[in-house]
């Protein structure tokens, strides 16, 4: 029988300098988001409603916000903290991090929109940021890393393939119909798998693996990054940042390490009692972003 002690993941001091990396990337995530939101808000006001999706003149004119740019530049170094804490540590130990970005993002657009958070929405909150803090302290010590196989790889560029088209044909056809949560669920999903696919991309740089495979990864990352991107902007020109936010930073995590769970093998060791319990927690974290869209007082005016 193998010894349990070899089923867990010790974090190395290196691999446990990635959760202060992602911490500090999370922070980033916040404040980008609120000037992003700003931006598109100004936009919107000026050229009318985006909520069914940005049109080409109101792309360029974002481009002229000093917020929204102030904003991408904050959104690119939380970016860069966190393919560096993806390097340090195992994905399904720092990507769902970020939900910390939340919190943040939640006090910084109360006190700027001058809107007090009630009781529902901060129990919304709580069981977004709960059920990720309790999700990624047993990912911590019952994940580990794996070699990801070319079949492994394949089959998550497949189902991103799958994804995509699904997305992009349905904001095409529904898109008079979305709201504002559809954009994040859909955004937090794409995220997901740019997660995973930066991680495999990372490890094969670092293994100096530059086959087809990991062009392909590239190319796959950067539509998956724009179509999310997009989404993500007309997200926060029909809905309050934090709700943005709860659903990146939920979704997406839980979206990565469900590939790295299921796909990859990261979670091969863990017991069967973890397992139960990442998908509740998993599922109390999703519950928690879909009150907060309910709930929220922005989402009541």
């Amino acid at each position: 029988m193998t010894d349990l002690t070899d089923q867990v993941l010790n974090l190395t001091p290196t691999q446990g300098l990635g959760i202060p990396v992602a911490l500090i990337g999370a922070v980033f995530l916040a404040l980008g988001a609120q000037f992003q939101h700003r931006g598109v808000g100004k936009v919107e006001a000026k050229l009318g409603g985006a909520a069914r999706g940005l049109n080409r003149r109101q792309l360029v004119a974002l481009l002229t916000r000093p917020s929204w740019l102030f904003g991408t530049f904050l959104l690119l170094l939380a970016i860069l903290f966190q393919l560096t804490s993806l390097y340090l540590a195992p994905l399904i130990v720092v990507q769902p991090l970020g939900a910390v970005a939340l919190v943040i993002t939640a006090l910084v657009n109360a006190r700027v929109s001058g809107m007090k958070l009630d009781r529902a929405t901060m129990r919304s909150i709580a069981l977004c940021v709960g059920g990720v803090a309790v999700f990624v302290t047993i990912a911590a010590f019952t994940a580990r890393e794996t070699e990801i196989t070319d079949s492994q790889l394949i089959t998550v560029l497949v189902i991103l393939g799958v994804v995509l088209v699904a997305a992009a044909a349905a904001f095409a056809v529904l898109r008079s119909q979305f709201k504002a949560i559809i954009y994040i669920v859909a955004a937090g999903i794409l995220y997901g798998f740019v997660a995973t696919l930066a991680k495999v991309i990372i490890n094969r740089v670092r293994l100096e693996n530059f086959d087809v495979l990991t062009f392909i990864c590239v190319i796959a990352l950067l539509a998956a990054t724009a179509l999310g991107a997009y989404f993500v902007q007309t997200a926060y020109a029909s809905g309050p940042p934090d709700l943005v936010i709860a659903g990146l930073t939920v979704i997406d995590p839980l979206v990565a390490v469900s590939i790295g769970i299921v796909v990859l093998g990261e979670a091969s060791g863990a017991p069967p009692l973890a397992i139960a319990a990442f998908v509740v927690t998993g599922a109390v974290a999703i519950y928690g972003v879909f009150q907060l869209a309910k709930h929220h007082p922005q989402n009541q005016r």
